[in-house]
């Protein structure tokens, strides 16, 4: 048996060719992300720029990573210390993480919910993006924010001395309800992905 042959596509009617091309409102919104993730490498630049001249000995460059890192001490430092350093490498490591959350929004949403890339066959597509869908893009994000959140809460344990206790029991709270928030979004797919599974054999 032959496969039949594939009719083409019959035009939209005005209104549903409308709606449909309305996802293409969202054009300048990944747009404006594009041009978010531009001021964190700037941002990142900068601040990488200071931790190199106060390691040379620069005292102005080290007034700022300790200003930009909200470290307080009663003796402000004269050179970089392992908690100025530590902090600011970890605040460096939160905006290449942010910047790779930016990237799967940016990518992963446009692929999803806008149109197609036409990556297959390139060399440098995304593993994650050969396969991606709103409930692949949903979980991923979620891990994303952990990571991120994590990474946030070792700054602020580190620099604890900075901080109330309210504070570091609020950000612990918040983390755990991220994490909590991650899987049940994960189960919730497997389940989604996976409907007859867990679900007791039938009767025979």
């Amino acid at each position: 048996m032959t496969d039949p042959v594939k009719r083409p596509a019959s035009p939209l009617r005005p209104l549903p060719a409308l709606i449909f091309a309305s996802r293409w409102l969202q054009l300048p919104l990944y747009l404006g992300l594009i041009v978010a993730q531009m001021v964190y490498v700037v941002h990142f630049l900068v601040e990488l720029t200071h931790l190199v001249e106060a390691a040379f000995g620069s005292h102005e460059a080290l007034e700022k990573l300790v200003t930009s890192i909200g470290y307080k001490v009663d003796v402000a430092p004269t050179s970089l210390n392992e908690t100025v350093i530590m902090l600011v490498v970890l605040a460096l490591i939160d905006v290449v993480m942010i910047s790779n959350l930016l990237i799967m929004v940016i990518v992963g949403g446009y692929e999803t919910f806008v149109s197609r890339l036409g990556l297959e066959g390139q060399r440098d597509q995304p593993e994650w993006l050969s396969h991606v869908n709103a409930s692949v893009l949903k979980v991923k994000l979620g891990l994303s924010i952990i990571g991120i959140s994590s990474i946030h809460l070792l700054k602020t344990f580190i620099n604890a001395d900075n901080y109330t206790d309210r504070v570091l029991i609020a950000q612990t709270v918040i983390h755990i309800a991220f994490l909590l928030s991650a899987m049940a979004i994960a189960f919730t797919d497997r389940l989604m992905s996976h409907p007859n599974q867990g679900g007791g054999a039938g009767g025979h």
